[in-house]
């Protein structure tokens, strides 16, 4: 597991708890910015992904 799987896990775990506490307070904007930040964490981490394939098939 290299820095940018990490980083994008975390990144999603937080932006799903953004999401799920903007349902819960009914709040859109942080609905919204948790929906944001959770696809930006998996992007991140198939970024990660994809760096790791390549290291593995050199």
């Amino acid at each position: 597991m290299n820095k940018d799987q990490v980083k994008g896990k975390i990144e999603e775990v937080k932006g799903k708890a953004k999401e799920a506490a903007g349902v819960i307070l009914d709040d859109k904007e942080l609905e919204v910015k948790g929906n944001i930040q959770k696809n930006v964490g998996k992007v991140r981490s198939g970024l990660g992904d994809l760096k790791e394939d390549l290291k593995d098939s050199i």
